[in-house]
């Protein structure tokens, strides 16, 4: 990679110029108190030029129902849960509804004890029957817990990724509810996958540095684009050195098999090819319709079926290979992960960052996912989520699954330029992050444009939801 240190630390040893807080910034950090939960719903027109579509959701607007934590001590926490336009409006209510839970408590109260604030945030007696750990409480859940984690990198100096990096495996296991999980994944069993991987963090920690983290894009192969942007986006990315490509299919499978060909033929014989259903087939179809696509050498088939279908994802898994199946991003929390890596239902676990209810229960998925020998691949397809993803996709190869092997990150082109620390690919791959944070901080003016629906972007009859 060209330029490794660019956004780097300006040093290669494993201190990396982050280490303990000053004095300074222990004293404010003390002292923070998070004094107002704003909520606030943003809205990008992205079904204006169909970015985004697929088989399931023809023209959707990407979301974001936001989270500000105000302090008394100069920091803020940003943190978001994403969504495709209509319905945001109830995660934005859903989050006023939780920040009762977290106003008037200091950061340092949440962060002796991240296992105890998860809980607290979900174990709420009346909220828990709008749930439990599911929809859109579940949603609002992992805007407000990210956000937290955002305010407790930025007390640190430190991105998410070495925050988490830096914890002893004693300290990553007590951020982990293992209540419905421990059928398949002891404590004792979690620490001793982080205990093992110990000696070894910073060789991996200085790859990542040097090297960044492996990454596909899905850019290219929206459902809603003429075949000649298809073509075209592709021949550009192929021209950028883009070695894996992902296709939308699930519409007519005679458009799926042309698109297909259309891609393979642009991409050559030697380049990765994977494919998104997005949940739009019953079982049988998905398996009569991978017959027809497995032509093209497809790496995985993602979301076949019903995200919520165990069974049915083990069906599909035994009848399509060696193609692997792929699911996650509606996978509602840890249990259903569970689920799914006990039946051998997924090759590849795409956790999402803002599905699960925040950077607890990925620990927790991520810590399933290495006992099972299940590659982590995150879902990333969203306005924010390569933001986020990035620091647990480099955080999984430092501390838990610790390979690379059949490892690679979603990336799509959508929307970076709203954020304050937006992500940086270099030669295909993910720069791990230096700015302290969780880097979900959209700036100030693309809230106030995009904020629904009173923003700029919203003004005119033309800009409406369609």
């Amino acid at each position: 990679m060209n330029e490794p240190h660019r956004r780097g630390y300006g040093r290669r040893d494993g201190d990396l110029g982050l280490g303990p807080c000053s004095q300074e910034v222990e004293r404010r950090y003390d002292v923070t108190t998070i004094t107002r939960v704003v909520a606030r719903d943003i809205r990008f027109p992205t079904s204006l030029d169909l970015s985004g579509s697929d088989a399931m959701n023809e023209a959707p607007d990407y979301s974001a129902a936001y989270v500000v934590l105000e302090t008394d001590g100069g920091l803020e926490g940003h943190g978001f849960t994403f969504t495709i336009g209509r319905g945001n409006e109830l995660c934005v209510a859903a989050i006023r509804a939780l920040a009762p839970l977290v106003e008037g408590r200091t950061l340092e109260s949440f962060t002796e004890d991240m296992g105890a604030f998860w809980r607290h945030v979900t174990g709420d007696s009346q909220l828990r029957w709008v749930g439990p750990e599911k929809g859109v409480i579940h949603l609002a859940t992992a805007a407000i817990v990210n956000a937290v984690w955002d305010l407790y990198a930025k007390a640190e100096h430190k991105p998410l990724w070495k925050l988490l990096s830096d914890m002893s495996p004693e300290e990553l296991i007590s951020c982990v509810d293992f209540r419905y999980i421990t059928d398949a994944i002891t404590r004792e069993e979690a620490l001793e996958i982080l205990r093992r991987n110990e000696k070894t963090k910073p060789d991996r920690e200085a790859e990542m540095l040097e090297d960044g983290f492996p990454a596909y894009t899905t850019s290219a192969g929206w459902l809603g684009y003429s075949d000649e942007r298809l073509r075209s986006l592709v021949r550009e990315a192929v021209g950028k050195g883009w070695t894996h490509f992902k296709m939308k299919v699930g519409g007519d499978i005679e458009d799926d098999v042309r698109r297909a060909d259309l891609i393979r033929d642009e991409i050559g014989p030697d380049r990765t090819l994977m494919m998104d259903a997005n949940q739009v087939w019953d079982v049988d179809q998905a398996i009569e319709n991978m017959e027809r696509l497995k032509r093209f050498d497809p790496y995985w088939i993602e979301e076949p079926t019903s995200p919520d279908d165990v069974l049915g994802h083990a069906r599909i898994a035994e009848a399509v290979t060696p193609v692997g199946v792929a699911t996650g991003e509606h996978c509602q929390n840890r249990v259903l992960f569970k689920q799914l890596l006990q039946a051998d239902a997924i090759s590849f676990c795409q956790i999402d960052a803002c599905r699960l209810g925040g950077v607890n229960e990925v620990i927790a998925v991520l810590l399933m996912a290495a006992k099972f020998g299940v590659p982590v691949c995150p879902h990333a397809g969203g306005v924010g989520l390569c933001e986020y993803v990035q620091h647990l996709s480099i955080f999984d190869y430092v501390c838990v699954g610790a390979s690379l092997e059949d490892r690679i990150l979603e990336y799509v082109d959508h929307l970076h330029e709203h954020f304050v620390d937006p992500v940086e690919i270099q030669a295909g791959r993910y720069v791990p992050p230096r700015t302290p944070g969780y880097s979900a901080e959209m700036k100030p003016e693309s809230l106030n444009e995009f904020e629904f629906p009173s923003g700029g972007a919203w003004a005119t009859e033309e800009r409406t939801i369609p």
